[in-house]
């Protein structure tokens, strides 16, 4: 998977997070080779791992699992953002949609928008927030909602508000 430019190292903390945010996450390609490795490995369908048997099908061709898409966009958020994050765990999922077939070839682009911001009496907050892929044609192919549990800045840390 080529995973594009990585962004800033300043480090983030919950209090650097607003409502309306977003990140852009950069992009990834997603090759033929990786849809059948990630199928053979995690989601043995056909659709995933059988290039006769997926030109059958409705889809017309070989497609990403969407758990695989679904790793794609964590690859993402974690060079883009969560790397120099005070994330200290992810806590639910909330919503997910796979929304439309990923195939090989595509590129697909991530962003992530703040929705809320819950600060907690012992150092943290909770961080709801929106993750999407789209392909080059501007296609949403994956939508989730979900929690991050975050720390504060420590007393005396640095850091920008996004």
């Amino acid at each position: 998977m080529d995973v594009g430019p990585v962004v800033s190292a300043v480090r983030l903390y919950a209090e650097n997070l607003r409502p309306g945010a977003v990140f852009d996450l950069g992009s990834a390609k997603v090759s033929k080779e990786e849809i059948l490795d990630f199928g053979r490995r995690f989601d043995p369908l056909p659709l995933h791992t059988d290039e006769a048997a997926a030109a059958a099908s409705r889809f017309g061709g070989l497609i990403a699992s969407g758990f695989h898409t679904l790793a794609v966009l964590q690859r993402l958020l974690v060079d883009a953002v969560f790397s120099r994050a005070a994330v200290i765990a992810g806590r639910e999922i909330t919503s997910l949609r796979m929304l439309a077939p990923v195939r090989p070839g595509d590129v697909l682009h991530g962003s992530m928008e703040i929705v809320e911001v819950r600060p907690r009496d012992d150092g943290t907050a909770v961080v709801r927030s929106r993750g999407a892929l789209t392909n080059d044609s501007g296609t949403l192919v994956l939508e989730l909602q979900g929690e991050t549990l975050w720390e504060h800045r420590p007393p005396g840390g640095r850091g920008g508000t996004v």
